[in-house]
C-alpha cells in the first residue's frame, strides 16, 4: 500500500470519527433548547400561578372589607334602633308619668269634693250617674233598633203580601193563570175575579178588609220569628249570638206591637197580649244590657226566656189557626163588631202583678227617710280626736299609718266628721263619723279593684266581720250583687226574726284584696231603734193564701218596711211567676198588698 492511500484512509477515518461528535453536539443543543423551553414554560406557569394567587388574595381582601362594611352598617342600624327604642321608652315613661299625675290630681279633686259632700249627696250622684249611663245605653240601643226596624218592616211587608197572595190563590194557580193569559183580556179579568172571589167587598170595606188581613199576616210572621229567636235564646251561650238574638227580639216586639195597634179591635181585647209583647221587649233590652256589660244571665232571666218561649208558642198556634181559617163572613162580622173572630186576643196573658217596681239594688235600697222616733241629738257627742281613734280601731289591719280629721259636714240632719286615712303603701281612704254617738256613717276607698280572688260567700263573711268590728251587730244580708271585681251587699237589722229594712247598711267588698272598700250606713244611723213588734193578726199561712196561688213561693218571713213615712209590719214572700222573680209584701194584720218588686239582673237573698 502506498503512502498516498494510507494518508487518504486516515483522513476518511478521522472524518468518520468527527461526524458522530457533531451529531452528539446537535442533540445536546436540542436537549438544551428543550430544557430551556421547559424552564420558560415552568416560569410562565409559575408566573400565572402567582398572578392567580395574587388575584385570589385581592378578592379575599375585598370580601373582608365588604364583610367589615356590612358589620359596620348592621352595628350602626342596631345602635340607631337601640337609641330609638330608648327614646320611645322615655316618651312612654313620660306619658305614663303624666297620666299618673292626672289621676293623682283627679283623686285630689275628688277628695276635696268629698270633704263637703254628705253620704246622701254621694248616693244621689251615684244614682244620677247610673241613670245617665242607662239613658245613654238606651239611646244607643234605640238608634240601633230604629236602623233595623226600617229594613225589617219593609221585609215583613213584602213577606206578608206574598203570604196573603199565596193564601188568596186557588189550587193550581200557576197553570191556570197561563191558560187565562192565553185567552185574552176578558178571560184574565174573569179569572182575577174568581181568584179573589172570597173577598166579595168593594170600596172602603174592601180596603179595610185588606188592611186587616195584611196586619194579621204581618203579626203572624213576626210571632213566627219571635218563636225562632226565643228558641235560640234558650240554648245560646255565646255573648255575640245573644247580642244578635236579643236585638232581634227587641225589634220584633216593637213590630208586633205596631201590628196589633193597626187591627180594628177594641183596646180591652188586646190589652193582655200587648202587655205580654211589651214585657218581651223590655226583658230583651234588659238582657242586652247584661250581656253588653259582660255579665252572665241570672237564673230569673233564664227562667224568663222559658216563660216567654212557652207563651209565644201558644200565641203562634192561636194566630196560625186564626189566619188559616179566616173566611169572608168572619172578617165581615168582625169589622161590623160582631162574631168572635178576635175574642182569642182577650185575656191571653195574665201577668202575676200589675206594673211591679223593678229593683236593681234591692228592696227599699233607696230609702233614706228617717221614719222612726229615734232622737239622734240625744246621743253623746265625740271629739275630732276620738273620731280619728275610732277609725284606727275600725281599720286595724288595713295598714293605716295616719288619720287626719279635715272638718265637719252635714248628712241629712246628722253632723259628721270627715276623716282621711293614709296607709303604709300610700293608699288613701275617706270616712265619715257621726258627731253624735261616734258611728261609722260612710267609708270609701280611692283604689280600684281589678281581679276576682274571693267568692260571694267569702265577701259576705268579710262584710259581716267588718260590721261587727264597727259596732253593727245582728245584721243579716238581704241582697248581693257581683260585678266580677266587687261584691255589693245590703244588710238590715234583725229583731225577733223580722228583717228591719229601714235599718239598712250597704257594704262593698273588693274581690281582689278581700277587704271592705265601701260602706253607707246613714239609713241605719238615722232610723235604728229597738221596735215594739206586736204579734201579727194573720199567720204566715193565712197571708200566703191571699196571694191566690199565683206565686210559687220560695221563702217567706216577717219584715218591717218603710211605707208613706211610717213603718209597717209585713210578710215578705219571695217566689216566681212566669219565669220572673217577685217580692210581695202583705200587711201582716190585714193581708193588704203593700209593695211588689220584680228582680232585674241580680238576686235577692
Amino acid at each position: 500500500m502506498s503512502e498516498k492511500n494510507l494518508s487518504s484512509g486516515v483522513k476518511k477515518a478521522e472524518s468518520l470519527e468527527k461526524k458522530p461528535a457533531a451529531k452528539r453536539s446537535e442533540g445536546a443543543k436540542t436537549k438544551r433548547t428543550a430544557k430551556s423551553a421547559e424552564k420558560t414554560a415552568a416560569k410562565g406557569e409559575n408566573l400565572h400561578t402567582q398572578r392567580e394567587e395574587s388575584a385570589e388574595l385581592t378578592r379575599k381582601e375585598e370580601r373582608k372589607l365588604e364583610a367589615a362594611r356590612l358589620r359596620a352598617e348592621r352595628e350602626q342600624k342596631r345602635m340607631e334602633k337601640k337609641l330609638e327604642h330608648k327614646q320611645k321608652s322615655e316618651e312612654r315613661a313620660a306619658a305614663m308619668k303624666d297620666r299618673q299625675q292626672e289621676r293623682r290630681e283627679k283623686r285630689l279633686e275628688r277628695r276635696e269634693q268629698l270633704k263637703n259632700k254628705s253620704a246622701q249627696q254621694r248616693a244621689e250622684d251615684k244614682k244620677q250617674a247610673r241613670l245617665a249611663r242607662a239613658e245613654a245605653a238606651k239611646a244607643k240601643r234605640e238608634a240601633r233598633l230604629n236602623a233595623k226596624i226600617a229594613k225589617r218592616e219593609h221585609d215583613l211587608k213584602v213577606k206578608a203580601e206574598k203570604r196573603k197572595q199565596k193564601k188568596d190563590r186557588a189550587p193550581g194557580f200557576g197553570g191556570w193563570l197561563a191558560a187565562v193569559i192565553a185567552l185574552g183580556v176578558s178571560t184574565l179579568a174573569l179569572g182575577t175575579m174568581l181568584t179573589f172571589g172570597w173577598i166579595n167587598m168593594n170600596g172602603m170595606q174592601a180596603d179595610m178588609a185588606s188592611d186587616t188581613t195584611h196586619s194579621l199576616y204581618e203579626l203572624n210572621a213576626i210571632i213566627d220569628n219571635l218563636d225562632s229567636n226565643l228558641a235560640k235564646a234558650r240554648v245560646s251561650s255565646s255573648a255575640g249570638d245573644r247580642t244578635r238574638i236579643f236585638t232581634d227580639i227587641a225589634i220584633e216586639s216593637e213590630l208586633a206591637e205596631s201590628a196589633i195597634e193597626r187591627l180594628p179591635v177594641a183596646g180591652e181585647l188586646t190589652r193582655s197580649m200587648t202587655a205580654f209583647i211589651n214585657k218581651v221587649g223590655e226583658s230583651a233590652q234588659g238582657m242586652l244590657v247584661a250581656v253588653a256589660d259582660g255579665n252572665n244571665l241570672s237564673s230569673s232571666q233564664k227562667a224568663g226566656i222559658e216563660y216567654m218561649y212557652e207563651c209565644n208558642r201558644q200565641l203562634k198556634e192561636f194566630l196560625n189557626g186564626l189566619t188559616g181559617e179566616m173566611k169572608e163572613k168572619d172578617m165581615m162580622a168582625a169589622l161590623a163588631g160582631k162574631g168572635a173572630m178576635f175574642k182569642g186576643f182577650e185575656g191571653y196573658v195574665d201577668p202575676a202583678v200589675e206594673t211591679p217596681k223593678e229593683i236593681y239594688d234591692g228592696p227599699f235600697a233607696e230609702n233614706t227617710e228617717k221614719v222612726s222616733a229615734k232622737d239622734i241629738d240625744g246621743l253623746e257627742e265625740i271629739s275630732q280626736g276620738r273620731a280619728e281613734e275610732l277609725c284606727m280601731q275600725w281599720f286595724d289591719g288595713y295598714g293605716v299609718q295616719e288619720t287626719k280629721c279635715t272638718g265637719e259636714a252635714v248628712a241629712e240632719q246628722l253632723t259628721v266628721f270627715n276623716v282621711r286615712m293614709t296607709t303604709e303603701d300610700g293608699d288613701e281612704y275617706f270616712a265619715q263619723v257621726s258627731k253624735a254617738g261616734g258611728k261609722l256613717v260612710m267609708f270609701d276607698s280611692y283604689k280600684d279593684c281589678s281581679e276576682h280572688n274571693f267568692s260571694a260567700e267569702n265577701c259576705k263573711t268579710i262584710a259581716q266581720n267588718f260590721l261587727k268590728t264597727a259596732g253593727y251587730d245582728r245584721m243579716i244580708c238581704v241582697w248581693e250583687s257581683e260585678s266580677g271585681t266587687t261584691c255589693d251587699l245590703n244588710y238590715v237589722y234583725e229583731q225577733n226574726g223580722a228583717a228591719v229594712y229601714p235599718d239598712m247598711i250597704k257594704v262593698k267588698v273588693c274581690e281582689e284584696r278581700g277587704i271592705v272598700t265601701g260602706l253607707e250606713a246613714l239609713p241605719y244611723v238615722l232610723n235604728h231603734t229597738e221596735r215594739n213588734i206586736a204579734e201579727p193578726a194573720l199567720s204566715k199561712a193565712q197571708a200566703e193564701k191571699r196571694l191566690g196561688g199565683m206565686l210559687e213561693t220560695e221563702s217567706s218571713r216577717l219584715a218591717i218596711i218603710p211605707k208613706d213615712g211610717n213603718e209597717k209590719l209585713a210578710y215578705e214572700f219571695c217566689g216566681t211567676y212566669g219565669g220572673r222573680k217577685y217580692y210581695v209584701y202583705l200587711d201582716a194584720d190585714t193581708g193588704t198588698e203593700l209593695d211588689v218588686f220584680t228582680v232585674v239582673g241580680t238576686q235577692l237573698m
